[in-house]
């Protein structure tokens, strides 16, 4: 009954006092006869729209609704008082009524439009043959000192979250929140990512509320196919699940994608033991220092990397249990991320030739230039502007021309730096902010574009790759031994 109408961007109750409102303005205008009824049924469907909102929570788009239903009321109420009470019906001219009916319906028009502005994420169908599953787990390298405390015993530790193909779960299982395990850790995080970026945590607080596609702990598909792996790191801020719509696409297509939080990185973890972390990296606003800074960082994201390979590669000995437990094909990984999350990817696979395809998501190369990468890239940037880090694209050219494999850089028009994360999904479709490909089209390109990669070089599917990815945008391809 609380589920978004898709395309509507309201709950029912929602859209039955946004209903309710526009026809208690509406009813001043209509005929006598028909004017008692409409302002009777209304007033009654706003009572009741209240009431199952006050239960499951009034959305703040809400709120310039029932304002305009409530400076209406009085007005479409009074006439009908004043008959039982035997007194004259008194009807105010029109040119005095219709400057308040204008106020009214503009401040109703305000919910619904809000409501589009900052909805509650609508996750898409992932287009795959698998259902999908989610889990989070929590794993401390004992080897790593957490270098963003003083105490010499605290230990690294990193939340990782799991999708992975699964069996069709029977109709009403619940899909999996977003943003965390519970709506207290979801509101956490959402709050945290709203301060993070200057925004009041109210503009977006449709966001925890929302669910994805994947349910929690579902059984891994039936067979007894090994699944490539995928590591993410999101951006810097970021939470594990800020390519939820990404992630359950590939999983959708026999892939487990392990996204992580980076404890004192992320703007807020929440630990097995319900204790928060918030994000304590900040930039300074001097280029040199803060390119030093975010090399550390990135230093940190990618040996996050490297240790969750590890447990993912030691079923049942102190890695990972449960579903998918012994159906990840760790011979075959890739390693991603998003922004600093892109940069991490690629200097993880330059430390570690266990990661055999790397995607950055318009990431700049932080860190070290060497060694060279000896990895397939697919890297996906945004529409290069006047606005655009001047030393981005030469800096993330010199690294795929040094690749001792090809490497493919696709740019995007019409996207932004968060078309490539779920931001499309609950964000106003500013282009400035989230590209211009639309709330579909976004997480759709992101998904195709990355499983064609990984189908050719994970799986080694034969196919026209370099067609597949520059029928999305304008594409170089960089082969080995390429220097010009």
């Amino acid at each position: 009954m609380t589920e978004i109408i898709a395309g509507l961007y309201m709950s029912p109750p929602e859209l039955l006092a946004l209903l309710a409102a526009v026809a208690l303005v509406a009813a001043r205008w209509l005929p006598s006869a028909a004017r008692p009824a409409v302002t009777l049924a209304a007033a009654a469907a706003l009572l009741l729209s209240v009431i199952v909102l006050s239960v499951t929570g009034i959305r703040w788009q809400l709120l310039p609704v029932l304002a305009g239903a409530a400076v209406a009321l009085p007005f479409a109420l009074a006439p009908l008082l004043r008959r039982r009470t035997g007194r004259p019906a008194r009807r105010a001219r029109w040119w005095l009524a219709l400057p308040g009916s204008v106020a009214c319906a503009g401040l109703i028009a305000t919910g619904p439009v809000a409501a589009w502005a900052f909805p509650v994420p609508d996750f898409p169908e992932p287009s795959g043959r698998y259902a999908v599953g989610t889990r989070v787990v929590q794993w401390t390298d004992p080897r790593r000192a957490e270098s963003f405390t003083a105490d010499p015993h605290d230990r690294r530790t990193v939340v990782v979250q799991l999708w992975y193909p699964a069996r069709k779960s029977p109709d009403g299982v619940r899909r999996a929140q977003y943003l965390g395990r519970t709506e207290q850790e979801a509101r956490t995080v959402s709050e945290a990512l709203a301060r993070q970026v200057g925004l009041p945590g109210f503009l977006v607080d449709g966001v925890p509320r929302a669910r994805s596609r994947a349910a929690v702990d579902a059984p891994v598909a039936d067979g007894g196919e090994r699944f490539p792996v995928v590591l993410f790191s999101p951006g810097s801020g970021g939470v594990r699940t800020q390519n939820t719509a990404w992630a359950e696409e590939l999983a959708s297509h026999g892939y487990v994608v392990a996204a992580l939080d980076h404890p004192y990185d992320s703007a807020a973890v929440v630990l097995a033991d319900g204790r928060t972390v918030h994000g304590e990296t900040a930039s300074t606003g001097d280029r040199d220092e803060d390119d030093e800074l975010a090399a550390d960082w990135t230093a940190v994201r990618a040996a996050d990397l490297g240790f969750v390979l590890t447990q993912l590669e030691r079923p049942g000995r102190g890695g990972i249990t449960g579903p998918p437990a012994g159906r990840l094909d760790t011979g075959r990984v890739a390693v991603a991320g998003h922004s600093m999350g892109g940069a991490a990817a690629l200097r993880a696979a330059r430390r570690d030739r266990r990661f055999d395809a790397v995607i950055d998501l318009d990431g700049y190369p932080h860190g070290p230039a060497s060694p060279a990468l000896h990895q397939p890239v697919l890297a996906l940037t945004q529409a290069i502007t006047p606005a655009t880090d001047p030393r981005y694209l030469p800096r993330l050219t010199e690294a795929l021309r040094h690749n001792t494999a090809t490497s493919y850089r696709l740019t995007v028009p019409g996207a932004a730096h968060l078309t490539f994360m779920d931001g499309p999904l609950y964000l106003p479709p500013v282009p400035s902010i989230t590209g211009s490909l639309g709330r579909a089209e976004s997480p759709r390109l992101v998904a195709a574009t990355t499983l064609a990669f990984l189908d050719a070089t994970l799986r080694h599917r034969p196919g026209d790759l370099t067609g597949a990815l520059s029928a999305h945008g304008d594409l170089t391809v960089h082969h080995p031994g390429d220097r010009g």
